[in-house]
Formats: structure tokens, sequence, C-alpha cells
């Protein structure tokens, strides 16, 4: 019996019958209530899915509910449906069939069941209610549905599915060229899930970007199960899918504002430490000299002192400078772009620094092809270009000489600047959260200060882009700037 009182409530209200499943199909119970709905003797019906499928459901409902039924038992996909089931009087009464998690209350059970509740209305009268309103729904939710027949090699879409991709009517759907209805990063993504769901009978719901005839590329959520036979075969797979490129993006665009607005935080409070924590050391500094100064009477060690004093000036000087410039990042960030072609900052860059690219015999590979120029800042560009071919050098491989990739790109709209050396690396489980951070260093190298990433980031970040890094140690690292 079921763990929750309600079972009885929702047999006693709704005049519903039920089957019982087990692993074993051989120990399927039929209700007494599901016999007495259809007149028959339980001595006189087999209590199987073959038999009902064959002797007892309309053929119009026997492909679905097979499908549904075997996707429920193997897969624990739950479903509701109509269908029409023939009495011992010969005529067929109608059934609103649904599973343990379809019902109207949530009842508690390790077996699974299968509830029949009658419909006290005409059979045909309510399928052509329910076709009219499916047809509706799909036009008002965009949600399209489709068929793939293993058996005959064909896919088969509904008036919907052709809306939506942007087909004529006629056009007929080809199983060589669905890759094609995908973008073409998801393409891998599609052809994992359908192998699971043809090989295993795994389901699938899950977000996927597709592609229009015209090229247009959005975002769907699919759904798809195995479609089974009477031997319990795997012939194809049905599903549907929803336009929901709309919502995704604005997701996206939430999810990138978050992380935004966590990457500010962050540089906040980078700030918030320099300033009470570096600043704070330079003048207890001084103010500890001075105190020494005072209470020091030999002239020889005031004089020392004195010098002392000259180089943590110095030193709060050069952080009231790094401050400034993170400052000024922010305050110049609202001034006119224009469009800069990048070979232009690119050759603007590596001839002020002609002489270091000859010392190391730097060679560039340059390829911006796909994205010649863009609208920004140049002297942020010029920045960004300079702080990240420096690093290559400073950072190159002692036993190789400095090869940079510089290209640019544009991947479903975004456009990205990803620049890549062959140097020495950084250690990304030990490094990976402090790359960007301000006074981090990651190198045993003297001229190293860990300011030009933390100004870079805060460049990028200033102009709503985004900065990413991949580095593996000895054999390079590369930067990966989205506009």
């Amino acid at each position: 019996m079921l763990q929750n009182e309600l079972f009885n409530n929702i047999i006693r209200d709704s005049n519903a019958g039920y089957w019982k499943l087990y692993d074993n199909p051989e120990r399927e119970v039929w209700s007494e209530k599901f016999y007495d709905n259809l007149g028959y003797e339980k001595e006189k019906v087999t209590t199987t899915i073959d038999y009902f499928l064959e002797h007892l459901l309309h053929q119009e409902d026997v492909e679905l509910f097979r499908d549904n039924f075997f996707n429920y038992r193997c897969n624990t996909v739950h479903f509701r449906q109509h269908i029409k089931i023939l009495t011992k009087k010969g005529e067929y009464k109608l059934f609103r069939c649904a599973t343990n998690n379809e019902l109207p209350v949530n009842i508690k059970s390790e077996i699974s069941f299968i509830f029949f509740i009658e419909v006290k209305l005409d059979p045909e009268q309510n399928i052509t209610k329910d076709n009219f309103y499916y047809k509706e729904t799909a036009q008002m939710t965009a949600t399209g549905s489709w068929y793939v027949d293993f058996a005959e090699r064909k896919s088969f879409w509904d008036f919907e599915t052709r809306r939506i991709l942007e087909y004529p009517d006629d056009y007929i759907p080809s199983l060589k060229d669905s890759a094609n209805y995908y973008a073409e990063d998801s393409r891998q993504q599609a052809a994992d899930l359908f192998f699971n769901c043809a090989m295993v009978g795994t389901p699938f719901n899950t977000e996927i970007k597709m592609v229009t005839a015209n090229n247009r590329i959005f975002w769907v959520r699919a759904i798809g199960k195995p479609v089974y036979n009477e031997d319990k075969e795997i012939i194809g797979i049905r599903g549907v899918f929803q336009d929901i490129d709309e919502i995704k993006r604005k997701e996206l665009r939430l999810l990138k504002s978050i992380d935004i607005i966590a990457s500010q935080n962050s540089r906040l409070f980078n700030f918030a430490h320099i300033v009470s924590h570096n600043l704070r050391s330079h003048t207890s500094n001084l103010s500890l000299l001075v105190q020494l100064i005072e209470d020091i009477d030999n002239p020889e060690e005031k004089i020392g002192l004195i010098k002392e004093i000259k180089q943590i000036s110095y030193s709060l000087n050069t952080t009231i400078e790094h401050l400034n410039e993170i400052v000024a990042i922010h305050t110049n960030k609202d001034q006119q772009k224009k469009a800069i072609k990048f070979i232009d900052a690119f050759n603007l860059v590596t001839n002020g620094i002609g002489q270091m690219i000859a010392v190391s015999k730097t060679k560039f590979i340059i390829d911006f092809s796909d994205l010649e120029e863009i609208n920004y800042i140049s002297a942020y560009l010029e920045s960004i270009l300079l702080n990240l071919i420096t690093n290559a050098i400073k950072y190159k491989h002692p036993d190789r000489d400095p090869v940079i990739r510089i290209r640019t790109y544009v991947n479903d709209d975004n456009k990205y600047l990803e620049i890549s050396d062959n140097g020495i690396g950084i250690d990304m489980q030990l490094f990976k959260d402090k790359i960007f951070g301000m006074y981090k260093t990651f190198h045993y190298n003297k001229d190293a200060v860990g300011i030009g990433l933390f100004l870079t980031k805060n460049q990028v970040e200033s102009l709503n882009g985004k900065i990413t890094v991949d580095s593996e140690v000895d054999k390079g690292t590369t930067f990966t700037i989205e506009f």
C-alpha cells in the first residue's frame, strides 16, 4: 500500500483505478477499481502491458502511451496523458492517466503507480479540443515538437518547429543535416545527448543553442525521450523544444553583471587594503624615524636615519602614484571612444619597446583578420597590449626564445583579444585567485612589482569587459580579453 493516506481519498473522490508496477513485469497489479470501470472480470484479462496495448487501448493512443510507459518504467520519466480504453461492452471510455508526480497531491511511495481517472466527456469531442488547445499552446509558448524515426531514418517536425527554425512549410528535415540545426559550439553537446538517448534510453532536458535557416543563433530548452516498439527496443526519439532566447540572454547578462560587481568589490577591497595597510605602514615608519631623530644627539646617526627617510618617502610616493593610476582609470572611463585598428595599436606598442624585443629575440605571430578594429579608449588598449607583451618577455622560458601569438576573433557576437606566450607559465593551482591582485607576484624576478596585471584588469573591467587567464608551468600563458 502507499505510504500516504491521501491515496484512498484520491481513489474514492476521482473514481480512479491504478496499476502498481514492479521491476519484474510479471508482478504488475491492476486495481479492482480499474476492472470495475471497464466492466471486466479479473480472470478474463491478462494484466500485462502487451495485452493492454494489443487488446484494450485505442490504436491512436498506443504509440504515445507505449513510449510514456517504458520511459516511466526504465527512466522514471513521469507523464500525464489522455487515452481511450475499450470496455467489455465494446465502447471506448476516455481516461486521464497520470503517474505519482503528476497527481494534484504528492503521494509518497517506493513503488511506481499509474492512475487511470475517468473523464466524463465524449472522447472524440475531448480529443478535438485537446488538439485545438495543443496548437494554441504551442504557438503562444513558442514550443515545437519533433520526432526522429531510426527505422525509416527520417525526421518529422510539427508546424511550430518549422516556424521557430524559419524553414518553409514544405521543408523536409533530414538526419544528415541535423548538425546544421545547432550552433557550432553546441553540436557536440547535441550529439552526446542524442547518442545517450538512442543507445541507453537516457532522456534529456537541457538548454542548448540552435540556428535557424537564416543563420540566427538562439537559445532553446530541449526535452527528449526514447520511443519504444512492442519488443521494448528503442526505435526513435521524440521531443519538444521551446524558444527561450530572450530569457536566456537576460540571464547571461545578469550573470555577467554579477561577475562585474564581484570584481568591482574585489578591486575596492584591494584599494582599501593598500590605503589602510601600505600607506599606514609608510607613515608609521616615518613617524618612528622622526621620533628617533629627535631622541638621538649623534649627528652621524641622524644622517643615516635621514637617508632611510628618503627611501620611505620614495616608497610612499610610488604607492600613491599606483593609487592615482587606479583612480584615473575610473575617472577616464567615460572619455570618448574611437575606432582603433589593432594593428596600429600593436605597432605603436612594439615600436616603443623595440630594444627589449630585439635583445630578447621575441617573435610575434599576429592575426587580426577576424576583428580588425574596435571602438575603445586608445590609451587603454595600448596599455593592455604593453603590459601583456612585456610580461611575456620578462617571464620568458630560459631554454627558448619568446614567441607571442596575438589574435582577435568574434564568437556569438562577442569580441575577443587573445595573447599567448611560450614562457615559464604560472602555477594556476597556487595562484589562480591572486593573479590579478595588487602587488601579487608569482616569479622570483627582481623587476616584478605586481601592479601591471592589476591595472590591466581595472582598465578592461572599467569598460564592462572581462579578462581571463589560462596557464601551465613550463609551457606558457594565455590571456583572453572579452570586450
